[in-house]
């Protein structure tokens, strides 16, 4: 038997990776509260109740030529968002979820010894694709009400190649206004800013993009356009590291049956549009509702969820007993998040049994 052991051929910095602690499935909430698998309410990872739309349904139902690659240049659907959010295709990059984003815009730039800048809490995907990058993170504490400090913020630029904003921020909510923005791309730091909420907000930079060449904006059709599980996103950015991205990543990295649900999703977005209003008047409904809950306090939010503070230290303990009622909602432990949870809006039925739960629990 060979004494080699198959870790020293991995890289110290991967060896020494924190993952980013991402939500159980259905299944496994299920096994834990007793349940069927049909009657969880999944309100922990921010997806969209209502699903795809309709078209969506209809294109994978006549889906063809499954043995055929998808088409590597992207040209369907770079011209379809780019249509969709008023830009010119050749500013689009599409990915396996916007994560696959992140990391291709990471790897772009970042070398050993560079670092970002991370304003916390907010998004956790960001300084763990530094770590692999061999870069490392800057994280500058949000204010009191979860604003970005911008003043302290700049006094590290010189110092990161990457600043990362994330408007609406998960998991606060709150938006960045576009003032700050402007402030930050003046830097001249590559400012990457993740509007994977935008569409519950009443606010997007995009008409940024051709003003400030250092600014990469990140979309994902997994919360407005309810694709969660098909993994599709994109990044809108300068046309030149539009094309350095095109050629660096993998050649077939979005699938055919994401393409083809990309591509309805933008065709049926008045669709999506509305549901989305729905989601925004669940959201303000739940957010008032959870107000005249003694012992919770939930944040004002532009996104799909609210954050809530729970009072005396009993976050674990709600959020276990939402557990075993077969309602899913994300617990943080650590540092600033301590003692708060993060609700997603669900449909007004979830929303009523998840209200029951938590008067018999807070």
């Amino acid at each position: 038997m060979s004494n080699i052991n198959p870790l020293n051929y991995i890289h110290d910095r991967w060896r020494r990776l924190s993952p980013y602690e991402a939500v159980d499935p259905p299944e496994k909430l299920a096994e834990a509260a007793g349940i069927q698998e049909n009657e969880v309410i999944k309100l922990n990872a921010n997806e969209n109740p209502y699903g795809p739309s309709p078209l969506v349904l209809e294109a994978l139902r006549d889906f063809p030529n499954v043995h055929i690659y998808p088409d590597p240049a992207q040209v369907a659907m770079r011209k379809a968002i780019g249509d969709y959010i008023k830009v010119d295709p050749h500013n689009v990059v599409v990915g396996n979820g916007s994560d696959e984003i992140i990391d291709l815009v990471f790897r772009a730039v970042l070398s050993d010894g560079d670092a970002i800048i991370n304003a916390v809490p907010t998004f956790g995907m960001y300084p763990v694709t530094a770590q692999i990058c061999g870069a490392n993170t800057i994280s500058i504490p949000r204010g009191s009400s979860f604003e970005i400090p911008v003043h302290e913020v700049m006094a590290c630029a010189s110092k990161a190649k990457i600043i990362v904003v994330v408007s609406p921020n998960n998991p606060t909510g709150n938006l960045t206004p576009l003032a700050d923005i402007e402030v930050l791309l003046d830097s001249g730091s590559l400012l990457v800013l993740d509007e994977a909420y935008a569409e519950f907000s009443n606010q997007t930079a995009m008409g940024l993009i051709n003003k400030y060449p250092n600014l990469i904006i990140l979309r994902t059709l997994s919360k407005w356009g309810g694709l969660a599980g098909l993994r599709v996103g994109y990044g809108v950015m300068n046309t030149a590291l539009a094309d350095v991205l095109m050629r660096g990543k993998p050649p077939y990295n979005v699938s055919r049956t994401a393409e083809i649900a990309l591509l309805a999703s933008l065709k049926d977005h008045a669709v999506l549009d509305s549901r989305a209003q729905v989601i925004i008047a669940e959201r303000d409904r739940l957010y008032e509702t959870l107000e005249n809950l003694p012992g919770v306090e939930p944040l004002p939010s532009q996104a799909n969820f609210i954050l809530c503070h729970i009072a005396e230290g009993r976050a674990k303990m709600v959020y276990e007993g939402l557990a075993q009622k077969g309602i899913a909602v994300r617990y943080y432990s650590e540092g600033r998040l301590e003692n708060y949870l993060r609700i997603s809006v669900g449909t007004t039925e979830q929303t009523n049994k998840l209200i029951v739960a938590l008067k018999t629990l807070v």
